[in-house]
C-alpha cells in the first residue's frame, strides 16, 4: 500500500512537468501558428499538438485508472487550484512565480494559467482525492500468496467449518 502511493507521489512530479512543459509549450506553439496564419497541420504545428494530446492522454489515465493512487492527479491539482487562487489574490506575484517566462514552455503555462483553463484542470484532477475507494489498493493487491486461510476465505465458510464444534472431526484436517 505504501509503494503505491510512493508511486503516485512520483508520477505526481512528472505529472506536473508535463503540464508545465508538454501543455505549456504545446499551447504556446498552437497560438503562435494561430497568430502568424500558418497551417495547424505543418510540422511545428503538429508537434505542439502531439504534446498537448500526449499531455491530455497522461493526465487521463491518471485520472481515470484505479490502480493508480490518488496523488498521482491530486497533488499536481492540488498546485493548479493553488496557484490559480494566488493569481486571483496577489497577480504580480503569481505570475512572477513561473519559472522560465521567457521560454516558449513558461509563457504558455503563464497563458494557461491566466486564461482560467489551469483551473479548471486543477479542479477536474483533484476528484479522485475524494473518492474512498481509491485510496484502498485494487482487489487483490497487497496479498500475500500465504497457503494458510485469509479472512475472506474464512468469513466465507460455513459457520460450522470453523466453529471448532463437532463437525470438524467428520473431516481430518
Amino acid at each position: 500500500m505504501f509503494m503505491r502511493h510512493l508511486t503516485g507521489f512520483i508520477l505526481a512530479i512528472a505529472l506536473g512537468a508535463a503540464l508545465y512543459l508538454g501543455a505549456g509549450w504545446g499551447f504556446a506553439q498552437l497560438t503562435s501558428i494561430a497568430a502568424h496564419g500558418a497551417s495547424i497541420t505543418s510540422i511545428t504545428g503538429l508537434a505542439a499538438l502531439s504534446a498537448l494530446v500526449g499531455t491530455g492522454l497522461f493526465l487521463g489515465i491518471a485520472i481515470a485508472v484505479r490502480a493508480i493512487s490518488p496523488l498521482a492527479p491530486g497533488l499536481p491539482g492540488l498546485a493548479l487550484l493553488a496557484g490559480s487562487a494566488m493569481l486571483a489574490v496577489r497577480e504580480h506575484q503569481a505570475l512572477r512565480w513561473i519559472p522560465l517566462q521567457d521560454h516558449s514552455y513558461g509563457a504558455g503555462f503563464r497563458a494557461l494559467l491566466v486564461s482560467g483553463l489551469l483551473a479548471l484542470l486543477g479542479a477536474a484532477m483533484i476528484v479522485p482525492l475524494f473518492i474512498p475507494a481509491r485510496w484502498r489498493g485494487a482487489p487483490g493487491e497487497g496479498t500475500e500468496d500465504d497457503p494458510e486461510l485469509s479472512v475472506t476465505d474464512i468469513m466465507s465458510a460455513p459457520p460450522a467449518a470453523h466453529a471448532g464444534g463437532l463437525a470438524d472431526l467428520s473431516e481430518p484436517r
